[in-house]
């Protein structure tokens, strides 16, 4: 069952479309966020749905119910800001507790409900303070803790850790999911950040100028982008530029020096233009034979290796232009053929012993790569 509905929803701002005929549903019990570059349309899209922003055609449905000409006060959800909007002369409880207020819920009642929440939050302890004694992530807590004491048929969240730093942001992605799972509130949920999404979300819809362009499981649209967009914005990837040379499905990589078999059937033409994805933990990268730097300017390599396919993977000689530690990973950015650069990253444990200026030799099979055609849409392999 389909707590949220949105059905062909546009929203203009003047002569600007912000949203671009939207569907989509959130079920019962699900965390769905959406997730997206800024300026796509993501935060529009929630505020349409807490009736903030009325759109210029479309319907909200929220529990089954058109509510798309109603105030914000009469949807039946409540909203997480990521600037906590709270009451600075009302303690934690009073802040708690005043949409139950404003609703006509009897002091005692309110009082009662507050607390369950704060202890929800596991805040119970600092109900009596002021929202100035509070650090960032209980101020999350108490915003979090006031909108569920409503009791709403769908919380709204609109990039509410965005303030946090990065540690305690992991911790409050956490707690929200498990209070998601445990009180099974349908939850909405808009960010910027790839990782919060995969942590937080049942399922994901991506947007882009407006428009959504895919929603899935997280593992789904991860595994399976589809288009260029997508692929990009959930991770970093190498790309790759060339053009389908034969009827056989050879693709010419004129940057990489590199040409190989794209196994792609009716779905490309010789002459069509093709970006190859080649996401780094896919590439397998070792010295090359003789270890001596290898030539990317289209010379002899002092120590030649191979460049080219072999038993349906792709070889790209190459040389180790940087190596950056990050922590538990190491990167290692090769240059290969003309002007062309590839990274490999790979856990401490795992990496090569590679140094900048070594000669190198990278692989990786050519039905591991993603291949996107002239319009940027997913070529099937």
């Amino acid at each position: 069952m389909s707590v949220v509905e949105l059905d062909d929803v546009r929203v203009e701002y003047g002569d600007v479309t912000a949203v671009e005929e939207l569907s989509l549903s959130v079920r019962d019990g699900e965390l769905f966020c959406l997730l997206g570059p800024s300026g796509c349309g993501k935060t529009t899209t929630l505020r349409a749905v807490a009736g903030f922003e009325s759109p210029a055609a479309g319907r909200v449905v929220l529990d089954g119910r058109d509510v798309t000409g109603l105030a914000p006060y009469d949807r039946g959800c409540a909203t997480v800001f990521q600037d906590w909007a709270l009451f600075p002369n009302k303690t934690v409880v009073e802040n708690v507790a005043f949409g139950l207020k404003m609703a006509g819920v009897p002091a005692e009642r309110r009082r009662e409900r507050a607390r369950e929440q704060l202890a929800t939050v596991e805040m119970t302890d600092h109900a009596d303070d002021p929202p100035g004694e509070l650090s960032g992530g209980q101020k999350q807590r108490v915003a979090l803790a006031r909108s569920l004491a409503v009791d709403p048929e769908v919380l709204l969240l609109d990039e509410p850790l965005s303030n946090l730093d990065k540690r305690l942001r992991e911790t409050m992605q956490l707690e929200i999911k498990e209070i998601q799972e445990r009180l099974e509130t349908p939850m909405l949920y808009v960010t910027h950040d790839q990782e919060e999404a995969f942590t937080l979300a049942d399922r994901i819809g991506i947007m882009n100028d407006g428009e959504l362009v895919q929603v899935g499981a997280p593992k789904t649209v991860y595994d399976d982008p589809v288009d260029r967009f997508v692929e990009a914005f959930l991770g970093s990837t190498n790309f790759l530029s060339g053009e389908v040379v034969t009827d056989a499905g050879a693709v010419e990589f004129p940057t990489a020096g590199l040409r190989a078999p794209v196994p792609a059937g009716d779905d490309l033409a010789v002459g069509d233009d093709v970006t190859a994805s080649v996401r780094p933990e896919v590439v397998d990268l070792a010295p090359a034979a003789g270890g001596a730097a290898a030539s990317t300017d289209g010379g002899a390599a002092s120590e030649p290796d191979v460049t080219g396919h072999a038993d349906g993977r792709a070889i790209l000689a190459g040389t180790v232009s940087e190596v950056v530690y990050r922590g538990s990973n190491v990167r290692h950015h090769v240059a290969v053929g003309d002007g062309a650069e590839l990274f490999v990253e790979r856990p401490v444990t795992d990496a090569p012993d590679l140094a900048a200026g070594d000669a190198a030799r990278l692989s990786w099979d050519v039905t591991d790569a993603y291949y996107f055609g002239p319009d940027g849409a997913r070529v099937r392999l």
